[in-house]
């Protein structure tokens, strides 16, 4: 790449993929959630995400290029990794957390890669491309915003969990670690109760 556009495009088809990668992988995780409000916030950003990759294809025409993707590994580790943290919790409540926490770190990658499209748009004079840009950019923020503000409840209920199992723990001496030490190493090991 020689040029701010042919980076710019190349990027735009990252993003392209991205969301692809995730209409596929939302519907997982909303099946994982086990809080109605949770399973809720993904539908309706799986929604948005559809709508986004229209947008998306809108970019591609205001500039007189084929949409296409190109595969992006970021994401594809972002939702990996997601997924493992899932398969890896049993507790219902910390298995929310669990995938609040994925899906923001979803978020917070693709608010890092819409707001350099946008910026690139507005550098090349692509007005409309960088309109439709940041269009989605809002979205994304308002999405995480939104997981932001089911977490304070979702994750307070998951230190809930923490809390009965630390107190089911025998007293024990532990060479020289704290109580909350243990009650740490405990919450970093997860719940091992299941509730389904």
């Amino acid at each position: 790449m020689d040029s701010l556009r042919e980076l710019f495009i190349e990027q735009l088809q990252d993003a392209y993929d991205a969301e692809k990668q995730l209409i596929k992988a939302l519907p997982k995780m909303a099946k994982e959630a086990s809080s109605t409000e949770l399973k809720d916030a993904i539908q309706t950003h799986l929604e948005q995400t559809r709508q986004q990759v229209e947008r998306l294809e809108q970019v591609f025409e205001s500039l007189e290029e084929e949409p296409e993707g190109k595969p992006c590994k970021g994401m594809a580790g972002v939702i990996a990794e997601g997924k493992e943290t899932m398969e890896e919790v049993e507790d219902d409540d910390v298995r929310d957390a669990a995938i609040i926490m994925s899906a923001q770190k979803v978020e917070h990658y693709e608010m890092a890669l819409y707001g350099t499209l946008k910026t690139f748009a507005s550098l090349l004079d692509e007005e409309e491309a960088a309109n439709l840009l940041e269009e989605t950019l809002n979205e994304e923020k308002e999405a995480d915003q939104l997981l932001s503000e089911l977490a304070e409840e979702v994750n307070a209920r998951a230190e809930g969990e923490d809390a009965v199992e630390t107190e089911k723990q025998p007293m024990r001496r532990s060479g020289g670690r704290s109580s909350s030490q243990r009650q740490g190493s405990l919450r970093a090991k997860g719940s091992t109760r299941r509730k389904r």
